[in-house]
């Protein structure tokens, strides 16, 4: 479908002077970081070949996950923000050049403002023009399509890729001893089953190739770092909007558009009662959507706050049963049983992989109820407002603040 009036208003292509200076820029950087967005997810192929061309390494928001391969650990630092790793958010840091491509600065990234990337040279392309310079000032700005954008600026590259010389693998290196340093790493909780754990696990089973929606809080922050996404829309969550039971109905449009993908809504226990009623669509319309549901009975990441910043006072964040705290309560099998949708619970850490395997082996729809600790929190953190000097590496819900 082709809108005549909304193609008027698409910005004209990227001016050959601007990418040239971009590229004179990048010539002249020793520590350049590619912040990329959701904006990207359109020219992943252009964003590769770029890298490719280029050498510097990729930072991506929570909707840019999949525009770089998050498996080719030479480039992909993973994701930055309040809960991206340690070495995306040194990365951006320490940077002379920041290249922002198809993202909005929004605070769950930047932090306080000020602080963050204040040592680089900002170069801020994107197709919405309300965008630039709304919260951070760019040194250098274009407002245009991405994949145009990019593919003028690999086309200069192609051709002055040997006079330019352009090599940063001695930043690579001291990027990749901050990842040794600070890997994304997880508690252990005896035989109980760490969250991310369970994600890693179905990262493996899955290949990596699945299609992964979730709703919102703390399930979603490790299913966006634990599982490693490596192409566009691959990685399905309502991202600013925070809509908590978005991740069941995202699953759904995903099974029915790509029959022949694995889907898996990776959810959390109170995002997932907010659309439980659509067990009932999954059964009806026969759709292989996979449920794997980290069930810590509480609201995760409201718990996590109130744990690190109000002494672990509890605003109806429990959702058991106080009457009687040791049952699993609501019973999330008695849901799939009413709706038809075959399930299982999993309590213990060994007999996971089994339980996640037989999932996904089961044709159909399917629930699986992960108990996991309510006392594990996502880390890293950088508190909202602060910068990266603040970030929070050590510590869980078994400690007092």
């Amino acid at each position: 479908m082709r809108l005549g009036g909304y193609l008027s208003r698409l910005p004209k292509p990227p001016n050959q002077m601007l990418l040239e200076q971009i590229i004179r820029l990048i010539s002249e950087s020793k520590k350049p970081v590619l912040y990329v967005g959701g904006g990207c997810l359109n020219s992943s192929e252009e964003l590769k070949r770029f890298v490719e061309l280029t050498g510097i390494p990729v930072a991506s928001t929570l909707m840019g996950l999949g525009s770089y391969p998050g498996s080719d650990e030479d480039f992909a630092l993973q994701m930055l923000g309040m809960h991206g790793t340690v070495y995306a958010n040194y990365a951006v840091d320490k940077s002379d050049l920041l290249l922002a491509f198809g993202v909005r600065f929004d605070d769950r990234v930047t932090g306080k403002l000020e602080a963050f990337a204040s040592r680089a040279k900002i170069v801020h392309i994107d197709i919405d023009s309300a965008e630039i310079g709304k919260n951070k000032i760019p040194h250098m700005s274009i407002c245009a399509d991405l994949k145009l954008a990019l593919e003028g600026l690999n086309s200069i590259l192609e051709e002055k890729i040997r006079k330019l010389n352009l090599d940063f693998s001695e930043w690579r290196t001291e990027l990749k001893e901050q990842r040794t340093k600070y890997p994304l790493s997880f508690k252990t909780f005896g035989d109980l089953i760490p969250p991310q754990y369970a994600i890693q696990t179905l990262d493996e089973l899955t290949g990596g190739e699945a299609i992964i929606t979730t709703g919102v809080g703390q399930h979603q922050m490790w299913a966006a770092q634990f599982y490693k996404y490596n192409r566009p829309r691959q990685w399905l969550t309502s991202a600013g909007l925070g809509a908590m039971g978005f991740g069941l109905p995202a699953a759904i449009g995903a099974a029915v558009a790509k029959p022949e993908a694995v889907v898996v809504d990776i959810d959390g226990d109170g995002s997932f009662m907010m659309n439980v009623q659509e067990l009932a669509t999954v059964r009806v319309e026969n759709l292989p959507v996979k449920i794997m549901l980290l069930n810590n009975q509480h609201l995760g990441m409201v718990v996590q706050w109130e744990d690190r910043f109000y002494k672990a006072n509890r605003a109806h964040t429990f959702l058991g049963n106080p009457a009687n705290e040791s049952e699993i309560f609501p019973d999330m099998l008695k849901f799939a049983e009413a709706c038809g949708v075959p399930a299982a619970r999993v309590a213990k850490k060994e007999e996971l992989r089994a339980a996640i395997q037989k999932m996904l082996d089961t044709p159909g729809p399917y629930l699986l109820d992960v108990i996991v600790p309510h006392q594990e929190h996502v880390l890293p953190m950088i508190p909202s407002g602060g910068a990266f000097k603040d970030v929070i590496t050590e510590g869980d819900g078994r400690t007092k603040y």
